[in-house]
């Protein structure tokens, strides 16, 4: 890493740090689309392992793991110690939703459901709250990183119930709508990022792939609910539309984290001196720099 004028990449958040924003995001999905649309309460138990998970890996990335603790002192300030106080939380709901009674499954998975939003917003804050990455800093990442969280929990809600037989028609709803408004506010994100090039062509690079794997499963959707199929033709397509809106959303946060992270450098305009003594300084350091480089 070299520091300069030039924007570049940060080093402080590698794929572990990734990784839980990528199982975090898909976990909470997958336990506010399972909340809302019905399904095995399995379903609430993976997500919860999901997103310890990814708090597993990111506790990994710390370079004093006993110093951990410290990170729920802050929650008057802190987006990544708010997010560590609602894990307990979620990860209550979802034993207690398992453990409840089964006319008192779905206030639980509810509460769970809310729980897992809470989660995942808290996830687009703590990016948005680096001011210093451009990719991060621009609001509409915290309504993107939630709708893809979203998609990504639909995509696996539909991969792992693809077994049981047809999905129902809420879970391709909302599956649908997360992808819509993944797709609407990854445009409307990206074209605010004109101006940081670097990270633009890293996520332009990626774009590629989320570009398809958002799309392909949205047509997916569309034509599970507006048209009849044969059984197993369903079965194909849902579990086609799951997986790739699942990789589609995970592969944008892998870049998102790790390579679309330029720092916006910075840009001396003017040299300011006092004095002739200082002026005559710099034009003597300037003109040695111009030596050696000569």
């Amino acid at each position: 890493m070299s520091f300069g004028p030039n924007p570049w990449q940060q080093q402080s958040w590698d794929a572990r740090a990734a990784a839980n924003f990528m199982c975090g995001g898909a976990g909470s999905g997958l336990i506010v689309v399972t909340g809302l649309g019905g399904g095995p309460v399995w379903a609430l138990a993976v997500g919860a392992a999901l997103v310890a998970l990814g708090l597993f890996s990111v506790f990994m990335e710390i370079g004093r793991p006993l110093r951990a603790m410290n990170v729920v002192r802050h929650p008057g300030r802190s987006w990544m110690t708010r997010e560590a106080l609602v894990a307990p939380l979620l990860f209550a709901s979802v034993a207690g939703a398992w453990l409840a009674p089964a006319a008192w499954l779905p206030a639980g998975a509810a509460l769970a459901a809310l729980a897992a939003l809470a989660f995942v917003y808290c996830q687009g804050r703590m990016l948005q709250a680096a001011k210093g990455i451009p990719a991060w800093r621009e609001p509409l990442v915290v309504p993107l990183v939630v709708a893809t969280g979203l998609a990504e929990g639909g995509g696996l809600w539909l991969l792992l119930t693809v077994a049981s037989g047809p999905a129902i028609t809420l879970p391709w709803a909302v599956t649908g709508l997360a992808l819509l408004a993944r797709w609407a506010l990854w445009l409307a994100w990206r074209n605010r990022l004109r101006a940081a090039l670097r990270a633009l062509a890293a996520i332009d690079s990626a774009g590629r792939v989320f570009k398809a794997a958002t799309l392909l499963p949205l047509v997916a959707a569309a034509l599970a609910l507006a048209s009849p199929l044969p059984p197993g033709a369903l079965a194909a397509l849902q579990a086609l539309a799951g997986a790739l809106a699942l990789a589609g959303g995970l592969w944008f946060k892998f870049t998102l984290v790790t390579r679309g992270a330029y720092n916006q450098g910075f840009a001396l305009t003017r040299l300011p001196v006092r004095g002739l003594r200082y002026a005559l300084c710099a034009v003597l350091l300037i003109a040695s720099g111009k030596l050696l480089l000569a």
